[in-house]
């Protein structure tokens, strides 16, 4: 048997740890491209966990054009967990390819700008942390 996501065989002895054998094997990012009109126009998608260690994780989204900085940057979240943030993404990914975009294996190149964004929404739980009464 091979797990979701790699080339390497799923051991039976690994079993009684599913859970972490699940998130192992989940995909926590993915690049969509689309061609039109001449066109390419790419979103990266990324899973990431917030900090305060809550087990709370948030979806990132890059998009723009192929070759070029991303136009936009948006999130969605917090889910409780990456097994539902996964979901998540993976129902956006199944409703853009209804638009004509093909996931593609290529690398992220947009990393740097989801990174900031989640250093951005990190602190901005933060200080609506340490601005709470409670």
């Amino acid at each position: 048997t091979v797990v979701k996501g790699t080339d390497a065989p799923y051991s039976t002895s690994c079993a009684a740890n599913t859970v972490a054998n699940k998130e192992l094997a989940m995909t926590r990012s993915l690049c969509l491209t689309r061609q039109c009109l001449g066109l390419m126009t790419r979103i990266e998608c990324a899973i990431r966990p917030l900090s305060g260690e809550n087990g709370m994780w948030t979806l990132l989204f890059a998009a723009g054009l192929s070759g070029e900085q991303p136009s936009a940057i948006k999130c969605q979240g917090p889910f409780p967990g990456p097994t539902a943030a996964e979901s998540v993404m993976t129902s956006i990914a199944e409703s853009l390819a209804l638009h004509g975009y093909q996931q593609v294996d290529d690398m992220p190149i947009w990393g740097l700008h989801l990174q900031s964004e989640l250093r951005r929404i990190n602190a901005d739980t933060s200080r609506i942390q340490r601005s709470s009464p409670f």
